[in-house]
């Protein structure tokens, strides 16, 4: 009977997973393929024309552990391997980044656009990266679309340690901490509260979707690193994304966020979902954190 009932919710699960990638591909036909196909390829052409920008940025957190004042974190997400984003353009994205130097590497999700496959140089890539203080990986809502289990394991085989309602202590006591996708509020925040009973608030938290951070601030997380919305892809006021802005009554839609003395950055992220974006190119982002109060310059 046992048996029976495994093999059936594993059936239900297979069924929800190629639902939910047939969906996605449905999406992309629409938004993507199709507007891409009356443009003349046009639209395709100019997305892959602007290369994506390394944006720094100084975040100063009270909180932050002393040992570790000016640290920089190389942060990046939703690379959207696949059709609008070639592995070829992500390697370069990849690149950018790495000559920056970054202490600490960051990916926050969606290296995968719609199939693993064609994705593998990008996570060698990533797990290569030379970053002194480790490199870390949280899975994104794409990430699960064609196969967690695959993208899990070329991730830890590139040399990427993956968080899973999970933290890692690195030598000085900076405890980094990692939560898989989840999509509502109280799907981030059951994610979020799992890793504080096994492990303590970290000072770090990588989450995919942003709405992690209404929950770390409950537990006073000092920095939370997110990714997931692309900005929306379209600004009308580009630089009131460079202000730090309360969190408290806002979507945590890009940029800088503060909540207390619990911060947030959310990046537009190196892929895209449509092709095109508006006063919202495409980045790879240091952060470099000083232990301080938030309004010293």
């Amino acid at each position: 009977m046992l048996r029976g009932l495994w093999e059936s919710g594993a059936k239900a699960a297979r069924r929800d997973r190629h639902g939910r990638l047939a969906r996605a591909k449905l999406r992309h036909a629409v938004m993507t393929l199709l507007p891409n196909q009356i443009s003349g390829g046009s639209l395709l052409r100019r997305h892959l024309a602007h290369a994506p920008v390394c944006r720094k940025l100084e975040v100063w957190i009270p909180a932050w552990p002393a040992r570790f004042d000016g640290v920089r974190i190389g942060h990046l997400s939703d690379l959207h391997v696949g059709h609008l984003m070639p592995a070829a353009r992500a390697l370069e994205a990849v690149e950018l980044l790495a000559q920056s130097k970054p202490d600490l590497l960051a990916c926050t999700g969606d290296v995968v656009d719609l199939e693993v496959a064609g994705s593998e140089p990008v996570f060698r890539a990533l797990g290569s990266l030379r970053a002194p203080m480790g490199r870390y990986f949280v899975l994104g809502n794409h990430d699960l679309l064609d196969s967690a289990r695959r993208v899990l394991r070329m991730a830890r085989s590139s040399g990427l340690s993956t968080l899973r309602s999970e933290a890692e202590v690195i030598k000085g006591g900076l405890r980094i901490g990692g939560i898989d996708w989840g999509r509502t509020l109280e799907d981030n925040a059951r994610s979020v509260r799992t890793l504080v009973r096994r492990c303590a608030p970290p000072h770090l938290l990588l989450a995919h979707n942003p709405k992690a951070f209404r929950e770390a601030v409950r537990h006073r997380v000092p920095l939370t690193l997110a990714g997931h919305t692309h900005g929306a892809q379209f600004s009308l006021m580009p630089k009131f994304r460079q202000r730090s802005r309360s969190a408290e009554s806002r979507a945590l839609l890009a940029g800088h966020y503060h909540d207390g003395e619990s911060h947030l950055f959310v990046t537009t992220g190196v892929g895209g979902w449509f092709p095109l974006r508006v006063n919202c190119p495409a980045e790879v982002v240091i952060v470099t954190v000083r232990r301080g109060n938030a309004r010293q310059p």
